[in-house]
């Protein structure tokens, strides 16, 4: 009996049609017309088949968390009236708490525990800023935590007691939560798909057992199906699937330097070096100028191994490409904050520094290696908005921000093609050999740009996974 599937009419590299032959997880064939071996077929219909899709910088709990909290900010919430609206009608978890998400200053100023107790004081509620960098929490959720023996990044006033805003402390904040096991991960897993998205690269920091074992039970059992690599394996551990068994992968060393204090010099290039001996290239978390120059002055110490990336790049100098491009980094940035939050950009960012916003086609052009990712939940998770993006950089009001950053749409598609081993390296083609992890767009690629919902069907391991 015949197994595998025959892609009929598809649209391949934006300039050729073919029927595409898929046997054991892999393309096998590509010819203008294939003879049917007995498997099953599919009608392209004259859309583009892609290799599966990228994701270089999510977060996956996080995404599932999300999925399942008060939203708190824009688009759905743009003001007091909204944010207080929301939180008084959310429903507490079963340990009675609130747990809202994407909350921006834009909606009610700077919030602290005062403020949200102002809003809702009854049960136990933190609220996640939009950037995943903060918490707030109000006094029962104080309370609750025992923040008066927190970190040093629990914030406080100036007799020493707890504002309710938690700076990067979300390991020391999971621990002092009720206990709940990780978030279901196949709604997320069936999200990615539809757009596309057969492969991922999970930038959570210092994740702990439990969390990369729900991956790998996510994966093994097919709820989520994509391909996945971890950032946040600490040092010396390895991934369950490095042995070539099913389950995620070890990647890049996770480093975060923090906009709400940065590292020592010497701690930082000790930190780099440490990853490096111990065989791991390095993908640091860089949204600042100051947090920029420090890294890629550790890294000239140092010495840069290939691999080493930085995470955003949101603020890069023009002096400052050639560096990236001298020590052979490259760059996982998110063009998609512009048009989720560009207006707020071009508001608060010097009107000298703008033109360094997210910067794109500036490293194509020093040969600085480009990938694009989406930072969900804190930015769009839809790779064909974060493409769109790319190509357009508008805001939401329709502002353009940094036009001389713009890529061609397949510049941009390209930066989302390359596997997660190579953010930025390049392109996969639809060859004989390539993982069948496939995607049929419902036009050429010529008509995909402006168009919504362009993903019509996705194979993974060459069975129709999504149609």
């Amino acid at each position: 009996m015949a197994t595998g599937l025959l892609l009929r009419d598809a649209e391949i590299d934006g300039r050729i049609r073919a029927d595409v032959r898929v046997s054991g997880g892999r393309v096998t064939e590509v010819a203008p017309a294939l003879e049917r071996r007995g498997e099953e077929e599919y009608d392209c219909r004259g859309g583009a088949l892609l290799p599966g899709l990228c994701d270089h910088h999510v977060h996956l709990h996080a995404l599932a968390a999300w999925r399942g909290s008060v939203r708190c900010g824009p688009p759905e919430v743009t003001d007091r009236a909204g944010l207080a609206a929301a939180l008084a009608t959310a429903v507490p978890d079963a340990h009675g708490w609130i747990r809202g998400v994407g909350y921006a200053e834009t909606v009610s100023g700077d919030l602290d525990a005062a403020a949200l107790d102002a809003l809702r004081a009854d049960r136990p509620v933190r609220v996640q800023h939009r950037s995943g960098a903060l918490w707030v929490l109000n006094t029962a959720a104080l309370t609750a935590v025992g923040a008066m023996d927190g970190p040093s990044g629990v914030e406080r006033d100036a007799a020493g007691r707890p504002t309710g805003r938690l700076w990067r402390a979300d390991e020391w904040l999971r621990s002092r939560l009720p206990p709940a096991g990780p978030p279901d991960l196949g709604p997320v897993g069936a999200a990615l798909l539809r757009y596309g998205v057969t492969e991922v690269t999970d930038a959570t920091p210092d994740l702990d057992p439990t969390a990369v074992q729900a991956i790998t039970d996510a994966m093994r059992s097919g709820a989520l199906p994509q391909r996945v690599r971890l950032l946040g394996v600490p040092l010396g551990e390895n991934a369950p699937g490095d042995g070539g068994g099913p389950g995620p992968v070890t990647g890049p060393y996770k480093i975060v330097l923090a906009d709400s204090g940065l590292p020592r010099y010497d701690d930082l290039v000790e930190r780099i070096r440490a990853a490096h001996d111990a065989g791991r290239s390095v993908a640091v978390h860089c949204v600042t100028r100051e947090a920029l120059v420090l890294l890629l002055a550790a890294l000239g110490e140092a010495g840069p191994l290939p691999g080493d990336r930085i995470e955003h790049a949101a603020l890069t100098p023009p002096g400052l490409v050639g560096d990236l491009a001298r020590l052979g980094v490259r760059v996982v940035t998110q063009p998609g904050f512009l048009a989720h939050r560009g207006d707020d950009y071009l508001r608060d960012v010097p009107p000298e520094d703008r033109p360094d916003l997210y910067r794109c086609a500036a490293f194509l052009r020093a040969g600085v290696p480009l990938a694009l990712s989406s930072d969900a939940p804190y930015g769009p998770v839809d790779p064909w908005a974060v493409i769109a993006a790319a190509t357009e950089r508008r805001t939401p009001s329709g502002r353009v921000a940094g036009p001389g950053e713009r890529l061609t749409f397949r510049q941009a598609l390209d930066a989302c093609l390359a596997p997660s081993g190579d953010p930025g390296g390049p392109p996969r083609r639809v060859r004989p050999g390539l993982p069948a992890d496939l995607v049929v767009l419902r036009t050429p690629l010529a008509d995909v740009p402006g168009g919504a919902d362009p993903v019509r069907a996705v194979l993974v391991g060459g069975a129709l996974a999504a149609r």
